[in-house]
Formats: C-alpha cells, sequence, structure tokens
C-alpha cells in the first residue's frame, strides 16, 4: 500500500478491491493509476475484445446518492478525455479497439459493478 494520507490509502485499498473482483471475473489488467494532465484513469483493463476504463468510486455508506452517483457528468467528462489521452498514447492514431466505461461503486462490504455506466 502506497504511503500518503489516510484518505489516499483507504482510495487505493478500495481500488485494489475493485481489481481483485475484476480479476475473478475474468478481466486482465492493462494499467492502474494511469495519470496526464487531464485526470487519472483508476483501472484499464481488457473484457474480451473491448478496452475497459473503470472509475472506483467508494463510499461507507449509500447516502447522498451512494458512490455510483458520485461520478458526475463532470467527473465523466474528465474520464473521457484522460481516456482518449490513454489512446492515444497507446495507439497513436492507428485503429483503436472497442471501449467502455465501467464504474465500480463500494459502500461498505458491497460491490456494485456498473458495465456501461457511460
Amino acid at each position: 500500500m502506497p504511503p500518503g494520507s489516510a484518505r489516499q490509502r483507504e482510495g487505493y485499498a478500495a481500488e485494489q478491491r475493485a481489481l481483485d473482483y475484476l480479476l475473478r471475473r475474468g478481466l486482465v489488467l492493462v494499467a492502474r493509476n494511469f495519470r496526464v494532465k487531464l485526470g487519472e484513469l483508476d483501472l484499464v483493463m481488457t473484457h474480451g475484445q473491448e478496452l475497459v476504463f473503470i472509475e472506483v468510486r467508494r463510499r461507507g455508506r449509500s447516502g447522498f446518492g451512494g458512490a455510483a452517483a458520485s461520478v458526475t457528468p463532470l467527473k465523466q467528462m474528465r474520464v473521457r478525455r484522460t481516456a482518449q489521452a490513454f489512446m492515444l498514447a497507446r495507439f497513436g492514431q492507428g485503429a483503436w479497439p472497442a471501449l467502455r466505461f465501467d464504474v465500480v461503486a463500494i459502500e461498505g462490504e458491497q460491490i456494485n459493478w456498473i458495465a456501461g455506466a457511460f
């Protein structure tokens, strides 16, 4: 676990739970915490022939709409722009694979994987 604030350690632990959950369901890790000036991608994985960009959100409980509701339209836009930077870095102007944007919402012990969330 990386050093940092308690919040950063909790975020890393949530990402690890999400990663373990998705690996057990057959996804394959491509990148973790890809960062550019535009933003960060929590997880990039493949699922069959699709490249999947996964936003991991954790909440202690489901108040205020819960973890999934915290992926606002602004956050979705940032993830899309960061994904575009990832794709350009990885594939350039060549052919891109099919893409999908998922959310893994963690509330307490509950994990909810929303494939094709946005």
